[in-house]
Formats: C-alpha cells, structure tokens, sequence
C-alpha cells in the first residue's frame, strides 16, 4: 500500500485526524460540518478567546448554532487549542486563516506565513494540506509548496499531498451553508488532487475538481471580481441617474424583469465584507509583475471606494436644501455591518462615511443591533452604538441609512426623523416621502 492509498483509505473511513488553522468565519463552519459529518476535529487558532469559548462549547459566529459546537465538543469530534504541536499527530490540515490587503494596496501574507511556519515545523509523511485563504493565483505552489515541502525533503504527490480551495462563505445565508455550496479543488499535482477531493467528499455535498491549484485560485478570484465589477456599473449608474433626474432603483427593477441575459445588482454606500472589496486587488496586484494593468478591476474598485464619499456629498447638498449646514448638525448612521442582518464589520463601508461625516464636523452616532462597538483602526476612533435607537431617531437632524436590517421599523424611523437619508432603498416600497431621500 502506498503513502497515498494508505492516506486515501483515512480520510474515507474518517479515522484520519485532521486540523483546522484559523477558526474564524471560515474555519469554525468547516469544523463543525466535518465533525459531524464523522471526523474528530482540532481547531488551532493562537486567539485563546475562540480556544476557550469552544472548550466550553460556545459559538461566537452567528451561522453556528452553540447547541451544535456543544454537542460536537461532548462527543469529542471538535477539539481547539492554541497549541500548534498538535499538527504532528495530524493526517490532514486545512488552513483558513485572514489575507487582507495592506494600506497601500498589496496583499497582506502575514498570516499565511505564519500558519506556514508554524505547520512546517510538524511536516511529515502522509500528511494532506488544503489552503483555503484566498490569495492571488500561485502563492500555493510559489509559497507553500518550497516552504512545506523542500524544506522537509518531502516529495509533493508522494510523501505529501497539497492543494488550493477557495471558501465560499457568505455570512447570514441559510439556503446556501459550507456543507451544501459545490467545493472548487485544485491540487499542485494530480495525486494531491485525489487525495484532497477524497477528504473534502466526506463532509462536502459536491467537490468540483480543477487541473491545478492556480485554476482554483483564479476561480475565486473571477467569483468576487464579477461581483465586484456588476456592483461598481450599477453605483456608477446611480451617479449618473441622479444627474439625469431619474429614479435608479426603479431603472434596475425595470431591467431585472428580463427573463434572460441580466443579473440584478444594487447600488450602495460602498463594499463591504473581506472578499468582494480585497479579493480582486490581489489579482491585480499580481497582474503587476508582468506589466499589465487590470483596468476592469482597476476602474470598478475607484467606483465602489469612492461611493462613501458620494453618500456624505449627497447628504450635504440635503442639508444645505434644508437650510441647514452638516457642521455641527447631529447625525445618526443607521446600520454598520457590511450587509445586512449580520455582526461582521469587516470592510464595512459605514465606518468610512461615519468617518466621512465626521471629518465634515457633523456630530456623529450610530445604531446596529447586532454591532455594540466599533472601532476604526486606520483612523483610530471608537464608537458604541445608541441604546434608545428611536430617540436618537427624533434627535438627529440626519438620519443615514447604510445598512437595511430587516429589524428596523422604517415607517417609524421616517415619522420620526427630520430627514433620511436611504443609501440601499430600505424604504422604497413604503412610497415617497418628503423627509426621505434615496441614493
């Protein structure tokens, strides 16, 4: 039998021991639908508040159910520890830790790197290891691969099998979860494919298996640039409708009426969320190495960063309407996660127009029921949210709305207010008002 079968037969019979680098909104959903789908589990993460809370059975991600982590935790099929010595015992790791993009625009690696470090110090024969972070194509085979690999004098699709998958992870979903959302795989070599596709088959309803490991990190790539260039044409399409005196969103519901050959995008106050705002700068910061200018992404990431900007401008030409100046006025941002009905703050495009606002000398709150604090690193402010959310409504002389929960009255924010301002047509359906004015 070789190292391959062997390994092969493991994780087919799920009595291979597996680790998961990073429990984060990736990491701790993949857990879960591992363990139960049969395998014992190992979370590593050096955050000992996700290690304790685990120990203790507690979910700290929303889209995983505490009962579940319980019950996986007492039955022994999830583990979590900070200790990354446990990674010489394992048969499988997957590593799903952050890549987020530096200030000037370059990928952040660090965290990779240092889940690298850490696993190549445990490297071993018969070992699978599947990157999940997503990255720009090649840092799998160009990264990892010399570090995990050469390093240890072990063959790649013998000794070790290595691969690339991208997450598919939307927070809040409920139709679509990790357990039912086809499964791209890609490994540096056809044997790494196999043996990787073999693990994930265990717990993953469809695994989609690609050539290579770049294949797969460029499917990525393309999943989150189409998204983010649809959203970048329809913001843009709201700028311009709003020189031309027409209502967008009814322009958009009208288009969205054909059968075929259109996907409906919404405009907004900007991207949020780690993929669609990051993922495509990373193959376009790539693209640089060979001289070539990514223009689509280019251009739609201009559009999608300057929308916060555009909110405040139009909340100031309101104002002045009014006869009022944003210095000074109150202002009550209504919404701070990056969609809606979820706790993630990632990249959300409220923090730069809370910071926007500001900036303009307006007297700033906030409101998010699922957000009691927040803090904005690069410019280092920190807020917590109102707790009297409809006095704050009457206090204001604006009020912002960034993100449309579906908690939220809107009929009583718009009695209420003096003046809204609906950056995502949370109100649309309830009429025209005289207070309200739409993006």
């Amino acid at each position: 039998m070789t190292i391959k079968t062997d390994l092969i037969k493991k994780l087919k019979d799920k009595s291979a021991k597996m680790a998961i680098l990073g429990l984060g909104y990736v990491g701790l959903p993949l857990a879960v639908v591992f363990g139960e789908a049969g395998f014992k589990v190992t979370g590593v993460d050096p955050d000992k508040r996700k290690v304790d809370a685990l120990a203790k059975g507690e979910s700290y991600i929303p889209d995983v159910r505490t009962e579940t982590v319980s019950r996986l935790v007492k039955e022994g099929r999830l583990t979590a520890t900070a200790d990354f010595s446990v990674l010489k015992d394992m048969d499988a790791v997957s590593i799903c830790v952050p890549t987020p993009l530096r200030q000037t625009g370059d990928p952040d690696m660090s965290f990779i790197i240092s889940a690298m470090e850490e696993l190549g110090k445990y490297m071993h024969k018969g070992m699978v290891v599947v990157l999940q972070s997503t990255t720009y194509p090649g840092t799998t085979r160009e990264l990892l691969l010399p570090k995990l690999g050469v390093e240890h004098d072990l063959v790649v699709g013998e000794d070790w099998f290595l691969a690339f998958s991208p997450e598919r992870v939307d927070p809040g979903r409920k139709d679509f979860t990790t357990k039912n959302t086809p499964k791209v795989m890609g490994g540096i070599t056809e044997a790494c494919g196999e043996v990787a596709t073999a693990w994930y088959e265990g717990a993953i309803d469809v695994v989609h298996r690609v050539s290579s490991a770049e294949s797969a990190e460029m499917a990525k790539l393309l999943e989150n640039t189409f998204r983010m260039i649809n959203i970048g044409l329809v913001n843009e399409l709201a700028i311009m409708c709003e020189y031309l005196d027409v209502d967008v969103w009814e322009v958009i519901d009208a288009a969205a009426t054909k059968p075929f050959g259109f996907m409906k995008f919404t405009p907004g106050p900007g991207l949020g969320g780690h993929c669609i705002p990051i993922d495509p700068l990373y193959l376009s910061w790539k693209m640089r190495s060979f001289n070539y200018n990514a223009r689509f992404i280019e251009l739609a990431s201009e559009i999608n960063t300057n929308m916060p900007r555009y909110v405040v401008s139009r909340v100031l030409e309101a104002m002045n309407d009014l006869g009022k100046t944003l210095k000074g006025s109150k202002v009550l941002a209504l919404g701070v996660a990056y969609k809606p009905d979820i706790d993630d703050v990632r990249e959300s495009p409220a923090l730069d127009v809370i910071g926007l606002l500001r900036k303009k000398g307006a007297l700033v709150e906030y409101h998010d029921p699922y957000i009691p604090h927040i803090h904005h690193e690069y410019e280092d402010w920190q807020m917590d949210s109102v707790t009297d959310l409809m006095k704050s409504v009457k206090e204001a002389d604006a009020v912002v709305l960034v993100t449309n929960h579906k908690m939220y009255d809107y009929n009583a924010i718009i009695e209420s207010a003096k003046f809204v301002f609906d950056s995502r047509n949370a109100t649309g359906k309830l009429g025209r008002f005289a207070n309200v004015e739409r993006l």
